[in-house]
């Protein structure tokens, strides 16, 4: 369904028309004829007409049904004709409803699964370089632009804390994040700490913040933990507000790219400009990193993300396509992989590759405990499974 929102409208503020018929509900004969446009236009690159559909997609109309159709989709949104004389190309709503409602599902060939299964076995080591031979893989098979992101931690919790004094106005607070991390925050008071409350303050960030998320900790928690320091309590505030600071900031994240110079490949990146806003794009990293690792967050969504066009939140991006995966092990994104290419892509073949990397890597993690990172992982994946776990209106289930 077509939906007013940054991924599934049409923006009126970029100048284009909003759909007429944003629920969606096409006959199944606008639905047939779209399809064949959009897959006509992604082997072929050029506007398609009426003959051309006609005579080698096997669609029983006349040319003037056809014309009459697409004629109609354009004026809903769904096509578009960039000169007069020319057929029509699909807009970004047109591609928006085929990745959500008309796409079928892309079956991998016995030797692509042979290939995706031994280059990932051979790779087993490190998330890193599993990381980095999905990538590969992704990219060679596909002829677009891979990448592979670690995402940025918004923030961690915290499974023990210690108060160290150093001297009398100096304290160390260490902390042992949930994932086994050691962080450390220096702390200079006003006035002097007892080792008595040092102990009494480490006690008591155990009982209350352990396991809490720094947005989480409440002002009440604070009061509570004040009334039980008793003179003591002048430590808290401070304390806390460095606990927070530490755990709420955006740590890690790394973005990885693999076949930039496919981007060649196709006239949509023909022009100098734009090539080299992909470039600079592709040479910052930061944009795209948050994007990822925002959308990869909530690791119960599980599915294949999609940003068409404009829906990309990155501007550079306007006329591109982005599809990722989260990869999810024990509840937790861990990384991704992901596609860019022009807005003309194979969609079917890109959702099914991503499918099968994303399966094959969590199960490799899965038999190993990979995380964290460095121990050695046994077995090979099996990647015939395409299974998803949950999605969400803005991705696309496995298999689909």
């Amino acid at each position: 369904m077509l939906k007013d929102n940054r991924r599934n409208s049409i923006y009126s503020s970029k100048g284009v028309r909003t759909l007429r018929d944003p629920s969606g509900e096409l006959s199944n004969r606008k639905k047939m004829i779209l399809k064949a446009i959009i897959e006509a236009h992604i082997e072929l690159g050029e506007p398609v007409g009426s003959k051309y559909i006609m005579k080698n997609k096997n669609i029983n109309y006349s040319s003037a049904t056809i014309r009459n159709e697409m004629a109609e989709l354009e004026e809903m949104g769904y096509l578009e004709q960039p000169h007069t004389s020319a057929g029509r190309i699909p807009s970004e709503a047109g591609y928006r409803f085929y990745v959500d409602s008309l796409i079928e599902g892309y079956d991998l060939t016995s030797k692509e699964i042979v290939d995706l299964k031994s280059s990932l076995a051979r790779k087993q080591s490190e998330l890193d370089n599993i990381l980095n031979t999905a990538m590969q893989l992704a990219s060679s098979m596909t002829n677009y632009t891979a990448l592979a992101v670690k995402p940025k931690r918004h923030g961690f919790t915290v499974k023990k804390f210690s108060i160290v004094s150093v001297d009398d106005y100096d304290l160390v607070i260490v902390m042992v994040s949930s994932s086994g991390t050691v962080k450390t925050k220096n702390l200079r008071l006003d006035r002097a700490v007892s080792q008595k409350d040092a102990e009494k303050l480490s006690e008591l960030l155990n009982r209350y913040l352990t396991g809490v998320m720094g947005k989480d900790i409440t002002l009440n928690v604070i009061m509570q933990m004040e009334r039980e320091m008793g003179e003591g309590e002048f430590l808290v505030s401070p304390v806390v507000k460095s606990i927070y600071e530490e755990m709420s900031a955006d740590s890690g994240g790394e973005l990885m790219f693999d076949g930039v110079n496919r981007l060649l490949s196709y006239p949509e990146f023909y022009d100098v400009d734009r090539l080299q806003d992909m470039l600079t794009l592709f040479e910052d990293k930061d944009d795209l990193l948050d994007v990822i690792s925002d959308e990869s967050e909530d690791a119960g969504s599980g599915g294949v993300k999609v940003f068409i066009g404009s829906e990309n939140v990155v501007k550079t991006m306007d006329n591109s396509t982005l599809i990722f995966k989260p990869i999810v092990q024990g509840g937790k994104t861990v990384g991704a992989i992901g596609i860019i290419g022009p807005t003309r892509m194979d969609y079917s073949k890109v959702i099914a590759m991503i499918n099968q990397l994303t399966v094959g890597i969590s199960e490799i993690i899965g038999q190993s405990a990979l995380l964290p990172e460095g121990k050695k992982a046994q077995g090979k994946p099996d990647v015939s499974d395409n299974s998803d776990a949950g999605k969400d209106k803005t991705d696309v289930p496995s298999g689909s």
